[in-house]
């Protein structure tokens, strides 16, 4: 947490530059943040959930949290990790180019017990855009900024600027350019195989013992995408949602299925419903499936993508779900960091390879 001369050095800075601060104190900022809708006296499971590439944060987050950590600040750290990960290209620091060769994030996060949500969208240079997004929540009164305004927004609050393409990235990204036309000037590479493509992302999700919830998904998109391309991950609703009366949701994979079922936010309302988690994820999964576009499915109306859930309640239940067998998700609790297989619609003898 700021100070009080903090926060306000940063509020005015942010007015002088253009950016709306909050119109509160500092003291009424703090008692905003430390409110929360657990009942007086609540016990429950204190647990992180991710997807699997997240299986090394959820441990840092949950240890964090065990400490008296705030749950949102907690699992940003347990995403700094991939974000700042340059072997991963899915994400923050080498993650796969647009078509331009630029590398734009996305991200997005919802503190339960201040109701607060904070987004960045097509964020360029900056390796970690969920502190970014965590910044939006704290020094404006937005909800998103995108493209140049949340590059010099970032700025502003101090983030340094870093070139993001790493050398493997830049390698793998010429050779998907080679590949786009045999009429112009580029060597093609030796086999398609050669090629990259991720869709990947990370969600964190995360309670502590008192019910407290936060949440929080960051991505560098799909590969190679459309300069400008925004998938569900800084979408509230879609890439992921908290509310801390009843739980948190997000998901991975593709985007634009999500946006339009809005799943996060249906995965908690059917939590609200009474719905245990893995049912909840394997509704929503079914609900993306009835808005699929025929070009989306095969000749079977099985889908040609991959899309998961992963769902925790206040209570520290969680659960994680997948169109195809075979995918897992990461947990922490008490039992420590481990594994766990998703549910599933479909044997993974169905994917149409």
């Amino acid at each position: 947490m700021l100070d009080r001369r903090a926060f306000l050095e940063k509020s005015a800075l942010l007015s002088a530059l253009g950016f709306l601060p909050r119109a509160i104190s500092a003291e009424e900022y703090e008692r905003d943040v430390a409110r929360t809708s657990a009942p007086t006296g609540f016990r429950g499971q204190p647990c992180v959930v991710s997807s699997a590439n997240g299986i090394n944060g959820v441990k840092l987050a949950y240890d964090r949290i065990a400490g008296g950590a705030d749950t949102l600040d907690a699992i940003i750290a347990g995403v700094n990790l991939v974000e700042l990960d340059p072997n991963n290209q899915s994400v923050g620091l080498g993650g796969l180019p647009n078509e331009d060769g630029v590398v734009q994030l996305d991200a997005s996060c919802m503190h339960g017990p201040s109701r607060r949500a904070g987004a960045v969208g097509c964020l360029e240079d900056i390796a970690t855009p969920s502190l970014v997004a965590k910044a939006v929540m704290d020094y404006t009164d937005h909800v998103m900024l995108v493209g140049e305004g949340a590059k010099r927004f970032a700025l502003a609050v101090g983030f340094k600027p870093q070139n993001l393409l790493t050398e493997q990235s830049r390698k793998d990204w010429l050779r998907w350019k080679a590949r786009l036309s045999d009429r112009d000037h580029w060597f093609e590479p030796e086999s398609l195989e050669a090629l990259k493509f991720t869709h990947g992302t990370i969600n964190m999700n995360a309670v502590n013992a008192g019910g407290d919830l936060s949440s929080v998904t960051t991505t560098s998109g799909d590969s190679y995408k459309l300069p400008g391309r925004l998938g569900d991950s800084p979408i509230h609703g879609a890439g992921q949602y908290t509310d801390n009366s009843v739980g948190s949701a997000g998901s991975t994979g593709q985007g634009e299925l999500n946006i339009k079922t809005c799943g996060a936010f249906l995965a908690v309302e059917l939590l609200r419903r009474g719905v245990a988690p893995e049912q909840a994820a394997l509704t929503v999964l079914e609900r993306a499936l009835a808005v699929s576009e025929k070009r989306r499915l095969d000749e079977r109306g099985r889908p040609r993508y991959d899309l998961q859930f992963y769902v925790l309640t206040k209570d520290g239940r969680c659960a994680g779900a997948t169109m195809y067998e075979g995918a897992s998700f990461a947990v922490c609790d008490e039992r420590g960091p481990r594994l766990e297989k998703c549910a599933y619609l479909f044997k993974a003898s169905e994917h149409p390879r």
